[in-house]
């Protein structure tokens, strides 16, 4: 009954939300792109069988890379079926599929609608669905249950926050969580709250983000713009969330003229927001998008590009994680670390809350309460490069010791795909 309401109350939200799709579409023009996918209308499936993963945007797409290459490899005879709610995810899922051209296909999830999702399900016809981190709909997991399709919640985590959220709606939620047939959890704290909301089991696979790694095309590229600049001390602030942009900016200006902050928003649709924000405190600007390195009187290089957060990290002495200045819960601090660069954390960490406190305590990170703090430590630390290598060659053996994610995760996927065995 209450499944029924949340479908009929989606039902009566569609205006608000289509107008939602044109509001985004102002910025980002792709968001106007295969609407009848969001609806349950698709092209022609492959012909093989099917290994559906959802990875709403960025981070998740990038975090399944590892997982999508070793299904593959593993299973000759089968294709992957990726699918995203965001072009940005979409469009970070390319990667993949120019790696495995014949054998993965994109698609746009439908909304979470029974009509829309049962469209998508007997279209596709997938043997197993993988939902990556957060992603619970109900009425999808309800339709996937009655085709007998094994769902998996993989890479999951759930913070004390969204637990909450979870147990006020758990008439809607539970019944979704307990229908999912298997569970690889990040952390133990992950897996203990994810049991709390209705899984019935939920195993520790370890995060997949550590098994990812940079492109050494990447990595490359960094490495030259290190040399350009020269020993110019380098601050980035990766993937910043509004809000933060401001406040790190007024605290940078306080730095000498020779520090330059490489600043990178979180959403390419703000580029041109927080490159008003540089101007409109008249600090010297340079864009990644001129394709011009910055001179000595830049000082804020603005990173508007996509895909390239590993030549950032590359490049830079020290980053500053964005999302965690402001109660966003933090970004992805495990990229930086597999780039051996140091970082430093703000107090909202909870998306990362594990990795946040293993990062600190073995030496990797450092915690800051605000922006002023930010940019005092990064003054601090860039004056002493002996403790940054310090911090550099922890990154890198923090990266390390947590790897193994993947092959976990797999070895749980394949007992739900392997078939029933004659009895």
């Amino acid at each position: 009954m209450i499944r029924l309401l949340y479908s009929l109350l989606f039902h009566l939200a569609l205006p608000l939300v289509w107008m939602r799709l044109l509001w985004r579409s102002r910025r980002q023009p792709e968001y106007l792109r295969h609407v009848g996918e969001r609806h349950g209308f698709y092209p022609p499936p492959p012909a093989r069988p099917l290994i559906w993963l959802h990875a709403v945007s960025v981070g998740e797409t990038r975090a399944a890379e590892p997982l999508v290459d070793l299904l593959l490899q593993r299973h000759p005879e089968h294709a992957v079926l990726l699918t995203h709610m965001t072009p940005t995810g979409r469009a970070t899922g390319r990667d993949l599929v120019q790696r495995h051209p014949d054998r993965l296909t994109q698609a746009y999830l439908p909304y979470d609608l029974p009509a829309a999702c049962g469209r998508f399900l007997d279209h596709y016809r997938p043997q197993i669905g993988l939902l990556m981190e957060t992603e619970i709909w109900p009425n999808l997991i309800a339709a996937a249950r009655r085709r007998e399709i094994p769902m998996a919640l993989v890479n999951a985590r759930l913070s004390p926050r969204s637990q909450r959220g979870y147990a006020r709606l758990s008439g809607l939620t539970r019944p979704a969580i307990a229908a999912l047939n298997a569970i690889a959890a990040q952390t133990a704290a992950d897996a203990a709250r994810l049991q709390a909301v209705g899984a019935r089991q939920a195993v520790v696979c370890g995060n997949l983000k550590f098994d990812v790694t940079p492109p050494a095309a990447t990595l490359h590229l960094g490495a030259r713009w290190r040399q350009a600049l020269g020993s110019r001390p380098v601050w980035l602030a990766a993937s910043t969330r509004e809000g933060e942009e401001a406040l790190l900016l007024d605290a940078f200006a306080r730095l000498p003229d020779r520090h330059l902050l490489l600043l990178v928003p979180r959403h390419p649709q703000r580029f041109a927001e927080v490159a008003g924000l540089i101007a409109s405190r008249r600090l010297a600007c340079c864009r990644r998008s001129s394709d011009e390195l910055p001179d000595r009187e830049t000082r804020v290089w603005l990173g508007d590009s996509m895909g390239e957060m590993p030549a950032y990290y590359a490049l830079a002495d020290l980053a500053l994680i964005g999302g965690t200045l402001l109660p966003f819960g933090g970004q992805n601090l495990i990229e930086a670390a597999a780039c051996g660069c140091p970082v430093l954390l703000g107090p909202h960490t909870f998306n990362f809350a594990q990795a946040s406190t293993d990062a600190i305590a073995c030496g990797a990170a450092r915690r800051i309460a605000d922006a002023d703090e930010a940019v005092a430590v990064a003054a601090e630390l860039l004056q002493q490069p002996l403790l940054l290598a310090k911090m550099r060659a922890a990154a890198s053996s923090f990266s390390q010791t947590h790897r193994g994610a993947t092959e976990r995760t797999a070895a749980l996927v394949e007992s739900l795909m392997a078939p029933p065995t004659a009895g």
